[in-house]
């Protein structure tokens, strides 16, 4: 227990792809309340700049740059946990502002998102190895001394795109069953994580189809916004945060 509730199993809701769309209608409207993409874009170019950095000095990081960003995903969940609470303070009528996403840090739930966070961060390491071992496999271990360079060879290995997208696809299959609503629920009912992970896992066993087209729209967006030097995810991302809490008021009873 990371609260003072009960461990109560809760309902599980059939959605379709109308509620996806109410979903990422509502995490426009929190949005546009409460912008909050300057704080996104100071978590991001750090991150960005580190990457960039490494990458232009020719270190072997280059192979693992497209996985890093890639992975983002893999821990966007996390990263999202400010906006699920915006969010909740909306739903109750509460006054809201883009610090209440801080708010987090002091909720009885703080301990078991932080143990589902490390759980998150274990995958994407897991799969920062493997996509390690799938360009040494492929590719060999040998990294080209320029970007142009190092970006024929890629293009130039069927491969590693088939492969490093097979199993990027795993990963990120894996982490949404296990997060689709972890992290809003255990924010809103201070719920275990154990619990929480269970409950997310029933609402894509009973949602497949639905959940596998919101892992597709996920993906896609989190595409587009990174397609003008990764700025769209500012924008993004908080907008997918925010739909994501509607999407488990909608699917958890």
């Amino acid at each position: 227990m990371t609260g003072s509730l009960p461990d109560t199993v809760p309902e599980v809701r059939a959605i379709g792809v109308p509620d996806l769309r109410e979903a990422l209608a509502r995490g426009m409207q929190d949005f546009n309340l409460i912008p909050t993409q300057l704080a996104f874009l100071g978590l991001l170019y750090p991150v960005i700049g580190f990457v960039a950095a490494r990458s232009a000095t020719g270190y072997a990081l280059m192979p693992l740059v497209f996985p890093l960003l890639a992975g983002l995903s893999l821990m966007g969940p996390v990263a999202a946990v400010g906006l699920y609470e915006i969010s909740r303070r909306r739903e109750a009528g509460e006054p809201v502002s883009w610090q209440s996403a801080f708010a987090v840090l002091w909720s009885p739930a703080i301990g078991g998102i932080v143990i589902l966070a490390c759980v998150l961060l274990i995958i994407f390491g897991c799969w920062l190895g493997v996509a390690q071992a799938i360009y040494n496999a492929t590719v060999g271990p040998d990294v080209p001394d320029s970007v142009g360079a190092f970006t024929a060879l890629v293009l130039h290995s069927p491969g590693l795109i088939i492969w490093g997208n097979l199993a990027g696809a795993c990963f990120a299959a894996l982490v949404l069953a296990i997060s689709a609503v972890s992290f809003p629920m255990m924010l809103d009912r201070w719920c275990s994580p154990v619990l929480a992970v269970q409950t997310s896992l029933r609402v894509v066993a009973r949602n497949p189809a639905t959940m596998a087209i919101w892992g597709v729209i996920v993906a896609v967006l989190l595409v587009v916004g990174a397609i003008p030097a990764l700025i769209g995810l500012a924008v993004v991302m908080p907008i997918l945060g925010h739909a994501t809490w509607h999407l488990y008021r909608r699917v958890v009873a």
